[in-house]
């Protein structure tokens, strides 16, 4: 593959192979094609590494001289002659990974994010990552916290960290501490503390507000799980289009989490390779490293074979459910398959107190002990490390319930 696909005169070509970036713009041609672009975008995302391979040249550098510093100074330099639309600083950090796949550039150089709050979130990922070396599931739990405390502080104006007060940090806690799932508060909680201990190690405050962020009572097994009522799945599986390749996806995606039981995390990791159709069975990744052999229902094998044959875009990635939108990579993280179920329940008419993909983990559990199944079955098919885990459903089961209560005293039997 090269630039030719998508340019055709010679001298446009000639043109585009001048400079230290010459050499590498065919491989660059072949990511936009895999990832998807349309031509007319992969035009506009040449065109400007062929603008930065000609900046590169005037300043006396090559492509190995590539870094960060240089390009936030390019950026800043070119960019009011730059077309808004062909998303410069997506472009080089498209190109840096290609170069650093080459070997001519390491891993740590990309432009900084334009948005100041963009940077002040990719700077608390780095300290998550870097100096806690917390995994990239923690840090996709804990960044959109960070991100909804910048939103509604600062909004779209200038983020002055040092304003930071008290007051915001605990308003913030009480305004949230109740749309989120008793397992979503302590992340929520945790995410905050480190995020204020990073800013006063940074210096970007001076008071310790993280001890300010307030603890949430989270009793274990206080609340019932939330499921959704009989028919309630067969209801949200039939309004997915399957003449349409997205619709194709979400099924299949629905059915693994309504089957199966996974995880969102664990839908998003899974790639073809984790699929033995001779055998019947996938493979899932899970939380720790942990991994196990699930065996593949008929319904679930012929939603996902429909997918790979009728939906799925081409491309060079390995991951099983792909995005339908360029850049054509997999999902990024947890968040997008729960995005995925809050549309089907909305598109289906389904209200429920949760929207997440954990509600169908808690159907599925809840349908198999209306069914029959022990405590010991439910937790060997969601894979639960600790039989404690699976007593929440106990709460459920109603009628075994009813037999084990006391007569209340003084009252009618």
């Amino acid at each position: 593959m090269s630039t030719n696909v998508f340019f055709a005169l010679p001298e446009t070509l000639h043109r585009l192979h001048e400079g230290p970036l010459g050499a590498h713009i065919d491989a660059f041609a072949t990511r936009l094609q895999e990832q998807g672009f349309s031509p007319e975008r992969a035009r506009d995302k040449i065109r400007v590494i062929a603008d930065f391979s000609g900046w590169l040249h005037r300043h006396g550098l090559g492509a190995d001289d590539i870094d960060t510093r240089r390009l936030n100074r390019y950026l800043k330099d070119r960019g009011r002659d730059l077309h808004a639309g062909r998303g410069a600083a997506s472009t080089l950090h498209t190109l840096v990974c290609v170069l650093c796949e080459r070997g001519i550039v390491g891993k740590e150089r990309s432009p900084e994010p334009a948005d100041p709050r963009t940077r002040v979130e990719r700077d608390f990922e780095q300290y998550l990552s870097q100096e806690r070396g917390l995994s990239p599931a923690t840090l996709a739990n804990y960044v959109p916290f960070v991100h909804q405390l910048l939103l509604e502080r600062f909004s779209n104006g200038p983020i002055q960290l040092a304003k930071l007060s008290a007051t915001d940090i605990t308003g913030f806690v009480r305004r949230h501490a109740r749309d989120h799932s008793p397992g979503r508060r302590g992340p929520m909680v945790a995410a905050l503390r480190a995020f204020l201990r990073h800013l006063r190690h940074r210096g970007e405050i001076t008071t310790d507000l993280a001890g300010c962020v307030p603890a949430v009572a989270n009793w274990s097994h206080a609340a019932l799980p939330k499921f959704l009522q009989p028919g309630q799945v067969a209801q949200v599986l039939k309004h997915c289009d399957r003449r349409c390749p997205p619709g194709r996806r979400d099924y299949a995606i629905l059915l693994l989490l309504a089957r199966l039981g996974l995880r969102a995390g664990e839908v998003v990791a899974l790639t073809l390779d984790d699929i033995d159709w001779t055998g019947g069975h996938l493979t899932v990744h899970g939380k720790a490293g942990r991994w196990a052999q699930l065996p593949l229902p008929a319904a679930v094998g012929e939603a996902i074979a429909a997918y790979l044959q009728h939906g799925r875009p081409p491309c060079a990635i390995r991951r099983l459910f792909i995005r339908h939108r360029a850049p054509r990579v997999g999902f990024a993280n947890a968040a997008g398959i729960s995005t995925l179920v809050k549309r089907a329940l909305a598109r289906a008419g389904v209200d429920s107190p949760r929207t997440g993909a954990h509600l169908f983990r808690h159907t599925l559990a809840t349908e198999m002990l209306r069914r029959g199944a022990s405590l010991t079955e439910i937790g060997a098919l969601l894979r639960h490390q600790h039989p404690s885990t699976t007593t929440i459903y106990a709460k459920v089961d109603l009628p075994a319930l009813r037999r084990l209560a006391q007569a209340w005293p003084g009252g009618g039997r």
